[in-house]
């Protein structure tokens, strides 16, 4: 059986796939992205889709619903002016215009319960998005 880790301030669950997902991401380097989901029935936060090493921004853009919430890390990597290659982890909450309020509120509070539970460190950048254009 598979193990869970409990945010207690908001009752939700976090499976071992994102834990172990965000470990792959920031340490192996083989993700790009990953969206995660919150299945409202079972108060569980479940990997919804695992971008490649070789995909992009725009592809993690077009993997986001019209019509539902998600939440997602993006690995960037950028050259600094000293020509020292970077990356950081960004966070992203995504909760478009026709969802409702109570489903991107709970978006919105997950960033913070789930950075023990899940193993991310505080993110340095983070991102409250509702349209494309903005992601």
């Amino acid at each position: 059986m598979a193990m869970a880790f409990q945010m207690a301030a908001s009752g939700m669950w976090v499976s071992d796939e994102c834990r172990n997902s965000f470990m792959e991401m920031k340490w192996k380097k083989v993700h790009r992205y990953i969206v995660f989901k919150i299945d409202e029935k079972t108060g569980l936060v479940a990997v919804d889709k695992v971008g490649g090493a070789g995909e992009s921004y725009d592809d993690l853009a077009a993997s986001l619903p019209e019509d539902d919430c998600r939440y997602a890390v993006f690995d960037f990597d950028f050259v600094t002016v000293d020509n020292c290659r970077k990356s950081k982890i960004f966070f992203i909450a995504w909760g478009t215009c026709g969802v409702e309020d109570q489903s991107k509120d709970v978006i919105r509070n997950i960033k913070d319960r789930s950075e023990g539970s899940i193993g991310w460190d505080p993110l340095r950048a983070s991102g409250d998005r509702s349209n494309r254009d903005g992601v």
